[in-house]
């Protein structure tokens, strides 16, 4: 969509009284303070028959909507920094984003959480993110309060507020708010979208997904992404999520066009993998190969310029961890160059499919009394890719680099669907200008200083403006409530609800005097912290730098630093030395509200935060098709295992898999192909070892089983894979190495299917067309 088309669209008809629906208090015949609202008694009158019966007209329904409340789309994007979209200095365009600014509203002191699932955890229900126990993401769940990774129904979600009060509600995207445990086809599913006040959910539920060959669920009902005739090339997750949209979008006006809705968009871009059609990737050939320092430096020119930092900001320096541009072999920039454009394009995807469904929203005469409110980032910009980046993000994840001449192969086909890659970290950091940092350190503002931009035609009085207040995610939720012209409920589903700990900023909207509501706010992730009060924050970090996944404990706290945020937008110049007073005074603040919040305990480990079940069970079994993401899988890592599975094959046509772990980037997979029973281990795209039967299966009962002996001595060393039928040893073949950690967390393991993108070409479909009966695995002691 156009820049032009958008901003003309912004100035659309108006269809409803947006100023009616924050000045519109609750209906005195409506109670909206307990949720749901009781349908009305019924007031007609009830005679021997229906001749002396009066019915009433119409029907007694569910409460609608406060008069003029307007329609909400609240898009968050993943993994952005505050320099990562044009609307805020970046060189990438974001034409969408761009024509909201200019007829919105751009936040420039707007606040986020330091990683995702707390963010979103945050911006649903309004309340601080340790205090309803997301002090993480749910992977790295404890059973610490703070950190358990289970929403409390006490904190309920603004689109379950918003549905009892009249709202269509749907979810579009990323979810990342279930537990790993209830990540599953069983359910329960009262954590899953649906079970959280959305009526309609399409998108993925973890952390992560591909977009060529995405892990997705339509409600709760597991799918797969159909590329319309002749698009297999070039469709994405990204479009179907904005077709999806769409749809439920036009079905939504056209059976109840009254009915205000409340969308929540997010896409996972940019999050890794980063990946994106072709088409778009080659729109920033050449665009960045002036590297990180002197991009910065332009950027940092651009935010000046269009006001979103203040003049007299300063930019911070580049932290000694990551590597000078110059320092770089001219193949390294290069790659690096290659890698930034991939970024580039996803998030040019992004904002486009963005501007498709405004486009939409045009289209059925809503937009005017639309509140459009974008997060251009549900943390900083992520540096975990490391100071090189990687073309198998996960292949780095478990210490596995790839050689210059690797990379540099790899280029034609970057972003696509045979890789899975992330850019170097020092991207990230000029995509966080002018702020130290990024993603989980949150003791600095890379990691929780992100555009917001809000636009609502039929409220803003001054479009193009810029507004300074001090604002935090958990801000959001009472915003939009009181847009709605909707209370905070006491009551939902019998459960009496804890107060919001953020305010809303609606009076912002109508104003760039009014006074900022939030003075202080506590930050924290992975042990870095930080406190603001009053224009003042001091903040301390580890030291274990964003890309280093560790779980040992062996780090020296760095000093605590304080800043002037109100004289220093950058936090640039640290001044403890001059005002130790007040930088205790906060440390105590701190304290307080770590203490307020379920902060505590502390803990800086990225790995081993968790508590390990000792009784881990050695033999599995499991019936059936099953799709479990990585924290279900059984923990076959660094330890020896079997795999059986007793099946019946068909007759013909009997190739498939039986057990697949992970995808293409990584994993193993126990399958059939041309008839003959197969084992392969892809060793993160770098050694795929094949083992295969030299005869056929017959058809009926059969029972097929891989052992692979794990050599011991330390992680990720190598194994012999042994593969047998009918307790008959029919080949054997050497593994070199093994994953040290989890291969995907994209793809899941799957019994009787490959799903997502598949660990090896199995020639047919992704299914096995025979009979499953069971499959059991055995852990050895782990190495």
């Amino acid at each position: 969509m156009s820049l032009a088309a958008l901003a003309t669209g912004l100035a659309g008809p108006v269809v409803a009284s947006a100023q009616a629906a924050s000045s519109q208090a609750a209906s005195p015949s409506i109670d909206r303070s307990v949720l749901p609202i009781p349908l009305p008694g019924f007031q007609g009158s009830i005679g021997a028959t229906y001749r002396d019966s009066r019915a009433e007209t119409p029907p007694p329904s569910a409460p609608a909507a406060p008069a003029g409340a307007p329609n909400i789309l609240l898009v968050l994007l993943d993994d952005a920094g505050y320099a990562q979209t044009s609307a805020f200095g970046a060189a990438i365009t974001t034409p969408t984003l761009d024509a909201l600014a200019a007829n919105g509203l751009r936040y420039t002191r707007f606040h986020v959480t330091p990683m995702c699932s707390p963010t979103r955890a945050s911006l649903l229900t309004g309340r601080n993110h340790h205090a309803i126990g997301m002090g993480t993401i749910t992977n790295w769940a404890s059973s610490y309060p703070g950190y358990t990774g289970v929403l409390p129904k006490s904190s309920a979600f603004v689109s379950e507020i918003l549905r009892a009060n009249g709202y269509a509600t749907a979810a579009i995207g990323k979810w990342h708010l279930t537990p790993v445990s209830e990540m599953t086809p069983s359910g329960p599913y009262d954590r899953w979208p649906s079970g959280q006040g959305f009526d309609y959910f399409y998108g993925f539920i973890q952390a992560e997904t591909d977009q060529w060959a995405p892990q997705i669920n339509e409600g709760v009902k597991p799918g797969r992404l159909d590329p319309p005739k002749g698009r297999a090339g070039d469709y994405t997750l990204n479009e179907a999520m904005a077709d999806h949209t769409i749809a439920w979008l036009r079905s939504q006006k056209s059976v109840n066009p009254d009915k205000p809705f409340f969308i929540y968009y997010a896409p996972g871009g940019t999050h890794a993998p980063l990946q994106a059609p072709k088409a778009w990737i080659d729109k920033f050939k050449g665009r960045f190969d002036m590297g990180w320092d002197k991009y910065r430096e332009q950027v940092f020119a651009r935010q000046k310029a269009l006001g979103v930092v203040p003049a007299d900001a300063t930019l911070t320096p580049r932290p000694p961890e990551l590597p000078a541009w110059d320092s770089l072999s001219p193949d390294e920039r290069k790659v690096q160059a290659r890698m930034m454009e991939v970024y580039a394009g996803f998030m040019a995807q992004t904002d486009h499919e963005i501007g498709r469904v405004i486009d939409a929203i045009r289209q059925t005469g809503q937009l005017d009394n639309t509140l459009i409110v974008f997060i251009a980032g549900d943390n900083g910009a992520s540096q975990e890719g490391g100071p090189e980046g990687a073309i198998n993000s996960m292949a780095q994840i478990n210490g596995v680099t790839d050689t210059t001449a690797e990379r540099l192969r790899a280029l034609p086909t970057l972003g696509g669907a045979s890789t899975t890659p992330m850019y170097g970290a020092g991207w990230a950091w000029a995509g966080n200008t002018p702020f130290q940092w990024s993603k989980r350190i949150g003791s600095h503002l890379g990691a929780t200083r992100d555009p917001l931009v809000i636009s609502w035609p039929s409220r803003v009085k001054d479009p193009g403006a810029t507004r300074w207040q001090y604002e935090h995610v958990i801000d959001i939720a009472p915003t939009l409530l009181e847009a709605a012209g909707v209370p905070q409920p006491r009551r939902v589903n019998g459960v009496d609800q804890a107060p919001f700990d953020g305010a809303s900023l609606l009076a912002t909207i109508d104003s760039g005097a009014a006074s900022s509501r939030r003075t202080t706010q506590y930050y924290e992730m992975l042990g870095n912290r930080a406190i603001y009060h009053d224009g003042w924050l001091a903040a301390q970090r580890t030291g274990l730098a964003p890309w280093v996944y560790s779980s040992v404990d062996t780090l020296k706290p760095q000093a605590w630093e304080l800043y002037d945020l109100d004289h220093d937008y950058s936090q640039a110049h640290d001044v403890a030395a001059a005002n130790p007073a007040r930088l205790k005074a906060l440390q105590d603040l701190f304290d307080a509200e770590a203490k307020r919040n379920q902060v505590l305990p502390i803990d800086p480990r990225v790995l081993g935060r968790g508590q390990p079940d000792t009784r881990e069970a050695v033999h599995r079994t499991y019936y059936g098709q099953t799709r479990l993401y990585s924290g279900m899988w059984p923990p076959v890592e660094n330890r020896s295992f079997s795999i059986t599975a007793r099946i019946v094959a068909p007759a013909r046509d009997g190739d498939g898999p039986v057990v697949s772990m992970g995808g293409e980037s990584g994993g193993f997979s126990l399958y059939v192909k041309d008839g003959k029973p197969a084992f392969t281990y892809n060793f993160f795209q770098k050694q795929i070892t094949t083992v295969q039967s030299p005869t056929r299966l017959g058809a009926g009962p059969a029972k097929i089983a891989v052992r692979l002996v794990y050599d011991g001595g330390g992680p990720g060393q190598g194994a012999t894979a042994i593969l047998s039928v009918d307790d008959k040893v029919v080949g054997q073949a050497r593994v070199p190495r093994t994953s040290r950690g989890k291969v995907s967390f994209e793809d899941t393991f799957d019994i009787g299917e490959d799903s997502g993108s598949p660990v090896v070409d199995y020639g047919v479909a992704p299914t096995y067309p025979g009979v499953l009966d069971k499959v059991e695995v055995d852990l050895d002691p782990a190495s």
